[in-house]
């Protein structure tokens, strides 16, 4: 059963389901915006990216946030999705994270595209 994320009730009063595809693109959001130590009994979980409203955004931090993202990906969702790239830009305020990636089960190929920072408050 894949949950829809935030977690809602849908018309009928039970959990709300999403499809396999839209599932996994939550998880994906979860593991970006998640900073290491906010999980319990999980203190790796997370790529520290909503932390870095608070430094200067420049090329060089959004290379060193690719990798861990990469990183956190290959090690968190290794049984769900095949990594194909991720690619992290600045632009103003903001970081543009995509990650294009091929669904396990389905050999679906992806890409997403989030935004953090810029007053956009999450991911797009």
């Amino acid at each position: 059963m894949d949950l829809a994320f935030p977690y809602r009730f849908d018309s009928s009063g039970r959990t709300a389901q999403t499809s396999t595809a839209s599932h996994i693109r939550d998880m994906i959001e979860q593991l970006l915006f998640t900073s290491p130590g906010e999980r319990v009994n999980r203190p790796t979980f997370g790529t520290g990216t909503a932390q870095l409203v608070f430094d200067p955004n420049s090329d060089v931090l959004a290379a060193a946030q690719q990798q861990i993202i990469q990183a956190s990906l290959q090690q968190w969702l290794p049984d769900v999705i095949r990594v194909q790239s991720v690619s992290v830009t600045t632009e103003d305020a903001a970081l543009l994270i995509t990650v294009q990636y091929t669904i396990i089960q389905s050999q679906q190929q992806q890409t997403q595209q989030f935004v953090y920072g810029g007053g956009s408050g999450g991911a797009s």
